[in-house]
């Protein structure tokens, strides 16, 4: 009797084994992981010409999954970024197979050497402070719905919270009382603390009236008392941006997202002259270099600095007693 294929249970021990109880990642990765395997089984069986629950171990080879790596980018057109994410959970179970299934190290390692793809790096898009006034005077506050979207909004702005760490955000991670602060849970369950503006609590603590929640229950809720999705938040943020534009024209030009006021958080820091240790910290990046990639964006943080160093500008500029009519005349009755 032929021997059962390993994948079914090298794929379950994957999961539940190496993943959730060896790792312990979040939800969220185990989700992408999960997406990525769904996405890759298929490609493989239509490729194979075979129902997914006849796919073997043999059949996911290094030109299998760089089929799959080439259609995701060229069909599903996504960014480099997700395709190195999709390879990155690719490799995770092949370094998992060949501790499980030393007779097929050759091909694991075939797959571990596909190499990650390079993007190129473009200055982060930001909002200037004019144009987040403009979108954050569009919702109708004196609805419900347009309370809420106005505090989210200048949550997010206030925070540099990603979208997901804001809807995830209850009661009690809230400190009301002076220092005003909430407690976030980012990437890899990371916590952080990030203060909040007056101006901020003011408009959680009216929400909350108006809107009462319990103190573990999600603050941004929808008309079914349920927690908003981040693809909801994007609707309804790309209608305030499109009535924004009108008075704001600049907004034409700018894919506003709600990861955009993200970006303004970083950038108006920087500009303000708050030290990026500090502001890695207020956004949660695990590296330094994320946060000093935001300090390119920024014009006006560039023509300042220039100023300063600038030495052609000193020198064509005259000594200030040379410009004050007054010192000159004083020196002229000597």
């Amino acid at each position: 009797m032929k021997p059962a294929d390993p994948l079914p249970g090298l794929l379950q021990a994957f999961f539940y084994d190496r993943l959730v109880d060896q790792r312990n990642l979040s939800g969220n990765t185990v989700r992408s992981y999960r997406d990525t395997w769904r996405l890759f089984l298929s490609h493989a069986a239509t490729s194979k010409k075979k129902g997914v629950a006849k796919l073997m171990l043999d059949d996911l080879t290094h030109d299998q999954v760089t089929a799959f790596l080439q259609y995701c980018e060229r069909e599903r057109h996504v960014s480099i970024g997700t395709r190195n994410c999709r390879l990155a959970a690719l490799h995770s179970f092949f370094c998992f197979v060949a501790e499980r299934e030393p007779a097929a190290a050759a091909q694991c390692t075939s797959v571990l050497r596909i190499p990650f793809k390079k993007a190129p790096i473009s200055a982060p898009s930001y909002l200037e402070s004019n144009e987040i006034e403009a979108i954050l005077a569009q919702p109708d506050r004196t609805r419900v719905e347009g309370q809420r979207d106005h505090a989210l909004l200048s949550f997010l702005y206030n925070t540099g919270a990603r979208i997901q760490e804001a809807l995830d955000v209850c009661p009690s991670a809230i400190r009301f009382e002076t220092p005003a602060c909430v407690r976030l849970f980012g990437k890899g369950r990371k916590e952080r603390i990030c203060p909040l503006w007056p101006e901020t609590t003011a408009l959680l603590k009216a929400l909350l009236r108006r809107q009462p929640c319990a103190e573990n229950a999600p603050l941004f809720v929808n008309r079914y008392n349920e927690t908003l999705g981040a693809s909801g938040v994007r609707y309804k943020l790309a209608r305030y941006v499109k009535a924004a534009a009108r008075t704001t024209p600049t907004l034409l030009a700018k894919n506003v997202t709600p990861h955009s006021f993200r970006h303004a958080a970083a950038v108006h820091l920087i500009a303000a002259g708050v030290d990026v240790t500090v502001i890695r910290s207020w956004l949660g990046h695990v590296s330094l270099d994320t946060t000093n990639h935001y300090a390119q964006a920024n014009l006006e943080t560039k023509r300042a600095a220039l100023d300063r160093l600038d030495p052609s500008s000193k020198i064509k500029r005259s000594p200030r007693w040379k410009r004050d009519e007054s010192i000159l005349a004083w020196l002229d009755s000597l």
